[in-house]
């Protein structure tokens, strides 16, 4: 029992007390007796101890009494408590929700603006442009948020996870949200869990939510942190472990009595950067200190239901995981991960070294604390404290040095309390509360493309060019502590634990170890009213979309099934090799359409690999025996009226879960895409989009296709279970000869393809 924190459980306060789950909305209540009843049930079919991670998803089961349950086998469906979305992924998102005809989310849902403002000069003038260049893209987010009752946090409030762990997450919830770091709340004790937005409409329009089963990687904590070493270094260790492909798949599951010596922030700083190891989420088990941060966010009523239900809060004795990890805080080094990737991790004592063998360029050029892994309270104080000792010696920041405040609130607090000015006096340029350079919205100017130098951040990711676009750059992630430590220095060369800096007077001293505070002793101030609630009138409200614009265009519902079996088409394109989400629908200056389903299809299948050539988006329009790109081609056949299907290899639509990837093939004329296998992720999608997504029965099939013969595919044979017919007539001549297909719909997405979309059923339900 060593290190269990105990709760006394008030006997008047019984489950189903009803405690607002965020002070910023009515009516929606944490929902721990229903919880707690589809534990129970599950309890009784599985007759093991669960994981905490197992408790949080089974008691949120759509169907506890009939669900399948195996760890990494079975598909779940589930019913998240919230949705949340940033607003590069929102356009898309709320474009879909607004074709299935509801009058308001299902789920209670949110939206932030933070990954359009491009850090270059500080906070309030890039804020300023910011809203200029993406006016209408805000307008429409705004309207569309207050048309169907989603709370909108406007440019500057600060960065979606930030804003969700200081208003939304709780201990024992279950969120989705359209960002891969969406895990930070598990720093609160949620499973929160990074989607596409096609997951995400999915659960604002009343349907459950598929997961696959995820497996549970245990890791144990004890001891304790002290001196120089910081939450991050957890994570930054665990990814050295793991791997960047360790976690996927499975949750990362924190428990032992090292938890208690963590703030919430801190655990959220573990949680956050998670996504690293590719796990689906990773979180904390309630505690002390997590009723703490509750409290000072002005939510102490759900620390004290929370208490109540705190026995389901964390894992049972004797739980099992599929593998286990053992870390001795009291043992654990600092340490620095990167270049390039985020799982090469090396200790700070072995850094020297390493900068030195790998022949990384040791000048320092920039230092970068803040985003929404580490601009928490306690870690902007504990910085704050190491440029102190700094300026107090009479010297400042010899590299370039940036401050991202993670939410309005952070910023004002730390303004309030002087850690604000301490890191501007120190050299700081404070920028937006946003992504900022940590998503690579930074124009950054001291260096030239392509040159080598090194920069380093308490950021989560470090990918070639992520930050700046500069291949060259090497981006090393560590907490924010050594930043501001190695940023005095100005070379990766220095070890504060060890070494010593010159004074103004040339006098040798060492820095002392950081020092701040996890909670500030007078409150969080929070600053700016930068929240939008939906209005109570909301039937007045009209969404604000030009006809003209260029990055937004209402969908328009795709056409039902004619009922037809489809003969005669011809195959776009028959792609060779590695098709990924990227190859189908790339990213990059193609984001900025996101919101135009229209004009983001120019891009697709633009870099998959025709077979007939060996070439990138180069096919042949089979009515004018021209070249052509993949786009254009299909759009002519659109024009004629001539439906079209992709015939591609292995593992199909791999990667992101980019719900563009679907939309437009089904936008273009497609009818189908016909594989050795897919991407599972992808094949949902498809189906969503009115697509049919179908596998070769013998995948050897795929070679006796020519990208010039023509194909029919007999759609009234569809039905669960059953193969369909793919009728091939080769264009060279010969027989035609017949193909059997198979797929995995079942008959709820039966009714997906004959009504043209999953939304389209969704509309055709609340007719």
């Amino acid at each position: 029992m060593l290190g269990r924190r105990t709760f006394a459980t008030p006997a008047d306060a019984p489950l189903t007390k009803k405690v607002e789950m965020t002070n910023w909305e009515k009516g929606h209540y944490l929902n721990y007796a229903k919880m707690n009843e589809n534990l129970n049930i599950v309890r009784q079919r599985l007759d093991r101890p669960l994981t905490y991670a197992e408790k949080i998803l089974y008691s949120h089961l759509d169907d506890p009494h009939g669900q399948e349950i195996e760890r990494g086998k079975s598909y779940l469906k589930l019913r998240p408590d919230r949705v949340a979305c940033q607003d590069a992924t929102a356009q898309m998102a709320i474009l879909q929700f607004m074709s299935a005809g509801m009058p308001s989310v299902a789920t209670p849902t949110t939206v932030h603006c933070d990954h359009l403002i491009e850090a270059q000069i500080g906070g309030e003038q890039d804020l300023e442009r910011a809203q200029q260049i993406n006016k209408e893209v805000y307008d429409f987010l705004s309207t569309s948020c207050a048309k169907y009752n989603i709370g909108f946090w406007k440019p500057g409030s600060g960065i979606i996870h930030q804003i969700v762990l200081e208003n939304y997450a709780f201990p024992g919830g279950l969120m989705i949200g359209t960002d891969s770091h969406t895990p930070n709340a598990g720093g609160l004790g949620m499973a929160a869990i990074g989607v596409g937005g096609a997951d995400a409409v999915d659960v604002m329009a009343n349907l459950p939510w598929e997961l696959k089963a995820p497996k549970v990687i245990g890791v144990k904590l004890t001891g304790e942190l002290s001196g120089w070493t910081a939450p991050k270094d957890i994570i930054l260790k665990v990814a050295g472990i793991l791997t960047v492909k360790g976690g996927t798949g499975a949750i990362i599951e924190y428990h032992g009595p090292g938890v208690n010596s963590l703030s919430c922030t801190g655990m959220g700083t573990i949680c956050n950067m998670g996504a690293e190891i590719g796990a689906t989420t990773s979180l904390f088990p309630f505690n002390d200190r997590m009723y703490d941060y509750l409290a000072a966010t002005k939510r102490k009523e759900i620390g004290d239901f929370a208490r109540s239900y705190a026995a389901e809060l964390r894992e049972d004795e004797g739980a099992e995981y599929d593998e286990l990890i053992e870390l001795n805080l009291s043992e654990l080094e600092p340490h620095i991960n990167g270049p390039f990737t985020p799982d090469l991790a090396t200790p700070i004592s072995k850094f020297k070294d390493a900068v030195s063998s790998n022949k990384w360029p040791e000048e320092l050029r920039v230092g970068l604390i803040g985003s929404c892994t580490n601009s928490s309270y306690e870690d902007m104080s504990r910085a704050a404290s190491i440029a102190q000792d700094a300026l107090d010696h009479g010297i400042k920041a010899k590299a370039m040095f940036t401050v991202t405040p993670g939410s309005e609130q952070i910023r004002a607090t730390i303004e309030r309390d002087g850690q604000l000015k301490t890191l501007e006096d120190f050299g700081g340029m404070v920028l937006a509360n946003a992504c900022g350079p940590c998503i690579g919205q930074w124009d950054r100017r001291d260096v030239k493309k392509g040159e080598p130098n090194s920069i380093i951040s308490s950021y989560n990711r470090n990918f070639t060019g992520r930050n700046d676009a500069n291949p060259a750059t090497h981006a090393f992630v560590t907490s924010p502590d050594l930043v501001v430590a190695m940023t005095l220095a100005g070379t990766l060369n220095f070890n504060p634990l060890t070494d010593s800096l010159k004074d103004k007077d040339g006098k040798e001293f060492k820095l002392k170890a950081p020092t701040g505070n996890g909670l500030p002793a007078d409150g969080y101030d929070p600053g700016r009213d930068t929240y939008q609630a939906p209005p109570e009138d909301r039937a007045s409200v009209s969404v604000a979309v030009s006809p003209q614009s260029d990055r937004l265009q209402i969908l328009e519902p795709f056409n039902a099934w004619d009922g037809k079996d489809a003969l005669d088409m011809p195959i776009l394109i028959k792609a060779k090799g590695k098709t990924t989400t990227d190859h189908i629908s790339m990213a990059g200056p193609w984001l900025k359409y996101r919101g135009h389903l229209d004009n983001i299809s120019n891009n697709m299948l633009i870099g998959a690999i025709n077979s007939a050539n060996g070439e990138a988006n180069k096919v042949k329009n089979f009515t004018t025996g021209e070249t052509d790109a993949v786009p254009n081609t299909a759009r002519d056949y659109k024009r004629k009226g001539i439906k079209w299907v992709v015939i591609g290899d292995w593992n199909y639509g791999e990667g992101s879960s980019r719900e563009h990837a679907a939309l437009e093939p089904r936008h273009l004329g497609g009818l189908a895409i016909i594989v050795r296998s897919f991407a599972r992720i992808h094949e949902t999608n498809l189906k969503k989009q009115g697509m049919l997504p179908l596998t070769f029965s013998n995948p050897e099939d795929y070679d006796k296709i020519q990208p010039d013969d023509k194909v029919d595919l007999m759609c009234t044979q569809l039905a669960v279970g059953k193969p369909m017919t793919l009728r091939v007539h080769p264009a060279k001549g010969g027989e035609p000869f017949d193909v059997q297909l198979s797929h995995t719909f079942n008959e709820g997405q039966i009714e997906w393809f004959k009504n043209g979309s999953a939304l389209n059923t969704m509309a055709k339900a609340h007719k």
